[in-house]
């Protein structure tokens, strides 16, 4: 195989052949085929969830289907389309997704697979959406779930190891439209005084640090125009001491705001809002590494406190780091998991060997609020800890092995982190 990288290009896939079938019989067929298989996403990964030593597949060359419900609110699309392009049909249509993550150029099999968010207290994460969907098994037979089979909480936050998922149903709600407003410097005292307050203030809420510095450098309040949140601030006032950005603002300070959302309190569909970035830029050249944890958010003030300790040691790796926060849901390995939570989330500069060297640290801070890692990105923990994270980990185990007996699904990174061994 040529050799192939993940986006960010700080992983090389060792697969020795890449498939880009055209058809689901074709897909089945080199699943049925293989000794070790895994799918390939949109390749926004940091880490090697999605690497084997077999075949890779990529669903990007079948025809993306979308097929829309509007009696039972659902859309049915294939796992390899991005959530931009999804967003810009539906919103064609008259309908939404309930949230997106901040970049719209992930695939929608990868973001549910790894449990990947938006923001706002009562937005879960984008797997909770998922209402069906149809895998490919290990001996190349169709499986589709619903949420009332027995194991659908099982196997929508899946990590890749139960089946290649071809098509997934999502819940749609009708459009709505959304402002986005920056605010910057807020100080920390008030931000720990009032985290709940400012975290459920708007519809989506995002806050931009490098840690270091003595204000959190930018808050991003998302709105729904249909009044469905609280009221943000009249135009020019300040919010909470925080005083409104008088351009558009990109979260790295300095940098253009040319690939970033509509920003300015000037209201538009949610499709174009609700990301951070926009659809047809690229933001970044792909020279940053990630990493995220996600943990109670009855714990955020001293989750806070405990990442402010390691400032000086956070800032120099860091290009920018960002809190947002999640409703609870009841997937079995979300790292939202009956939880309402708050993550963390760090953009590190390409410094692999050194942030990997700190992500212990990060964690053994962050070890008293049972903070889960992020499943797609760079992180520490090994199976042992995870399982202690995890109260249904056990469950997966058994649905993992009765529906991939051969382990054909797995590879080093799941041994690692979440099967062991």
């Amino acid at each position: 195989m040529r050799h192939h990288t993940n986006w960010a290009r700080n992983i090389e896939y060792s697969a020795a052949r890449l498939h880009r079938p055209t058809s689901l019989d074709e897909v089945k067929e080199i699943v049925a085929g293989a000794r070790a298989v895994r799918a390939l996403g949109s390749r926004h990964s940091f880490n090697t969830l999605a690497d084997t030593s077999g075949d890779l597949i990529s669903l990007e060359a079948l025809r993306q289907e979308v097929v829309l419900d509007r009696q039972a609110r659902t859309v049915t699309v294939r796992g390899g389309i991005r959530y931009g392009e999804l967003a810009a049909r539906l919103q064609a249509e008259g309908f939404a997704l309930a949230n997106l993550a901040s970049l719209p150029h992930i695939s929608v099999a990868g973001a549910i697979a790894t449990a990947t968010h938006g923001s706002g207290n009562t937005n879960r994460n984008l797997a909770a959406a998922v209402s069906g969907l149809t895998l490919v098994t290990a001996r190349g037979e169709m499986l589709t779930l619903t949420r009332s089979s027995p194991e659908f909480a099982g196997a929508v936050v899946a990590l890749g190891a139960l089946g290649i998922v071809t098509s997934v149903t999502l819940d749609i709600e009708p459009s709505f439209d959304v402002a986005v407003s920056v605010y910057e410097h807020l100080a920390w005292d008030t931000l720990l005084d009032h985290f709940d307050a400012i975290s459920g203030v708007a519809y989506s809420v995002s806050l931009f640090t490098n840690w270091a510095r003595d204000s959190v450098d930018q808050v991003w309040l998302k709105q729904r125009v249909d009044g469905s949140s609280g009221a943000l601030p009249t135009p020019g006032q300040d919010f909470h001491g925080a005083t409104p950005a008088p351009v558009r603002r990109h979260p790295l300070q300095g940098a253009s705001a040319e690939a970033c959302t509509e920003q300015l309190g000037l209201a538009g569909d949610w499709a174009d809002r609700l990301p951070h970035f926009r659809l047809g830029f690229t933001p970044s050249r792909g020279e940053e590494l990630q990493s995220e944890y996600i943990l109670p958010r009855v714990h955020a003030a001293a989750a806070i406190e405990a990442v402010r300790s390691l400032a000086g040691r956070i800032e120099p790796l860091l290009q920018i780091a960002e809190i947002r926060t999640m409703a609870a849901d009841d997937l079995w390995l979300s790292m939202n998991y009956l939880e309402d939570s708050v993550g963390f989330h760090f953009t590190w500069k390409l410094l692999q060997p050194e942030v990997e060297a700190l992500l212990p640290v990060i964690e053994e801070a962050l070890a008293p609020f049972r903070a889960r890692p992020h499943w797609g990105k760079l992180f520490h923990a090994g199976a042992d800890s995870i399982t202690a994270l995890y109260e249904k980990l056990p469950d997966f185990v058994s649905l993992a092995e009765r529906l991939d007996p051969e382990h054909k699904f797995r590879n080093d990174f799941l041994t690692r982190h979440v099967f062991g061994g």
